[in-house]
């Protein structure tokens, strides 16, 4: 793998950050008391001020380091070059030199992930040795060397592929780098109905036909399938950076525990593990249904501190949570943080996450209580944040980094145990001031949650929608209920594909959210910005004021049973809030799913109705909902 690194250190600001994010969730482990809530909002104060003069800090412990894709390009074929290191990386000078004179650069590119990087585009030159530098005024790169050969040299054998180094603070650097790049520029409304339609954009995946096989061409044979669920989502990414860089990749077989014991590990799988495939796209592609066999729920929810698992916890700072780090919520859903818009005067911070549906869909989320559930009480395993444990090669032999090793010195994302036992206030207030580091404008923020809620309800049309398809095409059939409240949220099959169980209950969380908003400007009014002379009390009131107006403005549009196309707003939407406790049932008519109101004109439409067995299910398991509780799974 053509790749070179250097590490560089940590600057002051950076380590009085940690250090106080340290002290502060020290200080507030006992939230829910008094003494809790005061040392929170002092904790907020001394946060505040240091992220006035800190509130972009760039000077984490940045590696740098360098890939070329493909790894072996013919003459006159398209090539790139990704460097990645701190800040002034995006300022810096790539060079490409043969022995007739310089490549010259056709196009960049570049992102701030954390880290940061960029991404040069050129033409390659005749057949030969080139060398590849890095100039840059703050940052040291060592040269790189590459053969343009119209013979590219193909992936060597042994096992799914051939380990050829094991994973260090570059290749975490580069894997990050990847990630953000893979999916810069994206949104909420970003979708797409498998995996391998993102690694088909060469606009997008550096590492496309890195292998010189195809393996990326949509309109070849033997390419790359990838159409994971959302636990398997993470490692389908990781396998396929692997792949293409010869680095070692594997997952336990994982049971799925029980309220008290979190659950445990048990037989490694590896790449070097035989297959039935010669072809070496054909292999992979084998390997990853092996893969979605053995990873399920339970594999990212394994306690903090269990070295044989192939996660482990990391810190809640910034710097930590970069690309490729993997949040698993304590009932089954994960998710990938890809990027971050930073805070700017007019707009809150986003950080944005991409996830996989049983359908097999990818979509980008925003990290906010509607998307991201975090509660350490009455779940099966640890959840939180958490990054790939990093597998190292020492005489040919595997080697999953233990705890101890997972350092910020070693330029690794550090392990830490901080979300243990953490609150869902103190969880959610940290990854606020995390994301909006300075005081935000109370209307821009709630602005902000009032679009995010929009955006949950727009995705949920296509849900319910697909449901709705499915039930026309197959008219009397009802799709059968599981009998559990916990199989409710965790069954597969039909009933997985069309109801909306998990959706809903993320739904009403972010419907409390935004009506909750107003009345946080009253319990930490240090988080904002309070205009001049005004109290928290009639910032609280303009607020109120303010959701009112735009709830009403903004909409979403369903077609009903008869074809007729309905108009609801948010407003309209809040004030069924209920409703949605039970509305995830796919043999209800889609008007039933849309929370209209007995005897209304909306649901005279409606000729579906779930069997009374179901409908009394639904109604003990509906306990779960009102507590905005998911059941143990």
């Amino acid at each position: 793998m053509q790749v070179r690194n250097t590490i560089a250190g940590i600057t002051f600001p950076s380590l009085i950050i940690s250090i106080v994010f340290t002290l502060m969730l020290t200080g507030i482990s006992s939230c829910g008391n008094q003494s809790g809530e005061k040392q929170m909002k002092s904790g907020a104060k001394i946060l505040a001020g240091l992220f006035e003069d800190n509130n972009d800090p760039d000077e984490f412990q940045s590696v740098n380091a360098m890939l070329i894709s493909p790894k072996n390009p013919q003459p006159g074929q398209i090539f790139h070059v990704m460097a990645v290191g701190g800040r002034s990386i995006r300022k810096a000078r790539i060079v490409v030199k043969g022995g007739s004179g310089s490549l010259e650069c056709l196009k960049s590119r570049n992102g701030d992930g954390l880290p940061y990087w960029r991404i040069d585009e050129f033409k390659a030159g005749s057949a030969g040795k080139y060398q590849v530098t890095v100039t840059s005024d703050k940052q040291s790169f060592p040269d790189l060397e590459l053969t343009v050969s119209a013979k590219p040299l193909l992936p060597t054998s042994g096992g799914i592929w051939k380990t050829v180094r094991g994973w260090d603070s570059d290749s975490e650097a580069l894997y990050s780098a990847w990630i953000n790049a893979l999916f810069q520029g994206t949104d909420e409304r970003s979708s797409w109905s498998a995996l391998h339609e993102v690694m088909q954009n060469q606009e997008r995946n550096f590492l496309y036909n890195h292998l010189s096989l195809n393996e990326d061409n949509p309109g070849e044979k033997n390419r790359v399938i990838m159409s994971p669920d959302c636990a398997d989502n993470p490692f389908y990414l990781r396998a396929y950076f692997a792949w293409k860089l010869g680095l070692p990749f594997a997952y336990h077989e994982c049971d799925r525990g029980f309220l008290g014991r979190p659950p445990k590990t048990g037989r490694w799988i590896t790449n070097e593990s035989g297959g039935s495939k010669s072809h070496p796209v054909l292999a992979f592609n084998s390997f990853l249904r092996r893969v979605m066999d053995g990873v399920h729920s339970g594999t990212a929810r394994t306690a903090l501190n269990d070295e044989s698992s192939d996660y482990y916890p990391v810190p809640l700072t910034r710097e930590a949570l970069r690309p490729g780090v993997v949040f698993a919520d304590p009932y089954g859903h994960t998710l990938i943080l890809v990027g971050t818009i930073p805070q700017s005067e007019d707009h809150p911070g986003i950080l944005l996450s991409v996830d996989a549906q049983p359908d097999g869909t990818v979509g980008i989320k925003r990290f906010w209580k509607g998307n991201f559930l975090f509660n350490t009480s009455e779940v099966v395993g640890e959840p939180g944040f958490k990054a790939f444990r990093p597998i190292a090669m020492n005489n040919g032999q595997f080697n999953p980094l233990k705890n101890s090793g997972l350092s910020a010195k070693s330029g690794m994302i550090p392990f830490s145990v901080q979300q243990k036992g953490m609150s869902g206030e103190v969880f959610y207030h940290t990854m606020e001031r995390i994301i909006n580091p300075k005081p935000l404008d109370p209307e821009a923020a709630l602005l902000d949650l009032i679009n995010a809620l929009h955006e949950q309800l727009m995705v949920r049309i296509t849900s319910v929608a697909n449901g709705e398809t499915y039930m026309k095409a197959h008219p009397g059939e009802v799709i059968p209920m599981p009998g559990s409240p916990s199989g409710v949220f965790q069954a597969g099959g039909q009933w997985e594909d069309f109801s909306t169980p998990n959706r809903d209950l993320r739904l009403l969380i972010a419907m409390d959210a935004v009506l909750d908003f107003p009345d946080r400007i009253i319990r930490t009014p240090e988080d904002f910005k309070m205009p001049g002379l005004s109290s928290p009390e009639k910032v609280k009131r303009n607020l109120e004021e303010l959701l009112t107006r735009k709830v009403a403005e903004l909409s979403i549009t369903y077609t009903r049973t008869n074809g007729a196309a309905q108009l609801l707003t948010i407003g309209e939407i809040l004030k069924r809030k209920e409703a949605f406790e039970m509305a995830y049932n796919p043999n209800d008519g889609i008007e039933i799913r849309w929370g209209a109101p007995e005897n209304s004109e909306e649901r005279s439409t409606c000729h579906r109705h779930v069997p009374q067995g179901q409908l009394e299910k639904m109604r003990s398991v509906r306990r779960w909902f009102n507590k905005r509780l998911h059941p143990p799974t």
